[in-house]
């Protein structure tokens, strides 16, 4: 007898609802999601909502709600040994991403100015700890980890702990853009973007500038990349209902165990994201032939090289450019990065300093 898959989902907010809502209306195979955080009030909604969904689109889905603090010791362990998930979906988060486009204190100034990477400790916080708790435990199941994908990923994987990928970020632009051109064969599209690209697009046509994503179609390369896509426009907050919904025919593969082609950030660690394909419950990069996977790579780096987070070979965390600048105005220490061992220690310090500058105007 074949036991349905258990996805285990942990966040309430906006991403995780978005990723729940959407599996429940698309999933065509049986699937059992558990969907656990610390909101008992919103856990109950959210499964309300689901089965809803499930009932509306007449798909095999059932949700259980499991309260449950990531925060509190031993709490990602437990959860893990109770549920024994195939798949693990981390998208809860101690930092909102709705801070990009946040305004009127010292702290939203200081992401704006530095870049989401002044964000990195807060994100990798959670993710870290489900991570460790699967390497104690020996889970062989993917973590796709939803919180900063590009950076936090490769915290994770210095730190000594597997992740696939993320969600979001290469994978909002690969599919605007592929619906631009009404590409519905996403085979078709491949595209390399950090997710430092996503400001461009949320400006208006005529203040788009700087380094572009890069996009190939059926394997050539656009040489106008704002030009070609002058009609796709973000949100100035975060595209949920792009970038939630993006992971969802991954993460239901995953649990299927079958193929899937598309757009990941974060692959098993690597700067940025890339296109990539799903076989036998491994993801491989599908680069375009024009391009090598270690130029693709390359490409990808430079950006939190040139200002951001980067984690060297030695395991330690280093803040470059702007954000470094702005960091070592309010913290010199912690502008100096860090261990990626120290990380529980770092982000202690890290939270003080946002307290701080959250009231200040």
């Amino acid at each position: 007898m074949t036991t349905e898959p258990t996805i285990l989902l942990t966040g309430t907010g906006a991403f995780a609802a978005r990723i729940l809502l959407d599996i429940a209306a698309t999933a065509t195979t049986p699937t059992r999601v558990v969907l656990a955080g610390r909101n008992r009030e919103r856990l109950q909604w959210l499964k309300v909502a689901a089965g809803a969904r499930a009932a509306i689109f007449d798909t095999p889905v059932t949700v259980i709600a499991r309260e449950a603090d990531l925060l509190a010791e031993g709490s990602p362990t437990e959860l893990l040994e109770e549920t024994k998930p195939s798949v693990v979906v981390q998208a809860a988060s101690v930092q909102t991403s709705s801070v990009i486009a946040g305004s009127g204190d010292a702290w939203s100034k200081l992401v704006q100015e530095g870049g989401l990477s002044a964000t990195a400790v807060f994100q990798a916080l959670l993710s870290s700890r489900v991570a460790a708790a699967m390497t104690r435990l020996g889970s062989t199941a993917p973590l796709i980890n939803c919180s900063f994908p590009d950076v936090v990923n490769g915290l994770i994987k210095a730190l000594g702990h597997q992740v696939i990928c993320g969600m979001g970020n290469v994978a909002i632009l690969s599919n605007v853009f592929a619906a631009d051109r009404s590409l519905m064969d996403r085979k078709r599209m491949k595209v390399l973007a950090h997710y430092q690209h996503l400001g461009a697009w949320r400006r208006p046509v005529e203040a788009r500038s700087g380094s572009a994503p890069r996009v190939w179609i059926d394997d050539q390369e656009i040489d106008d990349v704002f030009g070609t896509f002058r009609d796709v426009k973000l949100t100035p907050e975060p595209v949920i209902d792009i970038s939630g919904a993006s992971g969802v025919p991954m993460i239901l593969a995953l649990a299927a165990g079958n193929s899937w082609t598309g757009h990941v950030p974060g692959p098993y660690g690597l700067p940025g994201g890339y296109p990539v394909q799903l076989t036998d419950g491994a993801l491989s990069l599908n680069l375009p032939p024009s391009i090598s996977r270690e130029e693709a790579v390359a490409w990808n780096s430079r950006f939190e090289e040139e200002n951001g987070l980067v984690v060297g070979e030695d395991r330690r965390a280093r803040y470059t450019g702007v954000l470094r600048e702005r960091l070592a105005q309010h913290s010199p220490a912690l502008a100096e990065g860090f261990d990626v061992a120290d990380l529980e220690e770092v982000h202690r310090s890290m939270q003080e300093l946002r307290t701080k500058l959250q009231q200040q105007g």
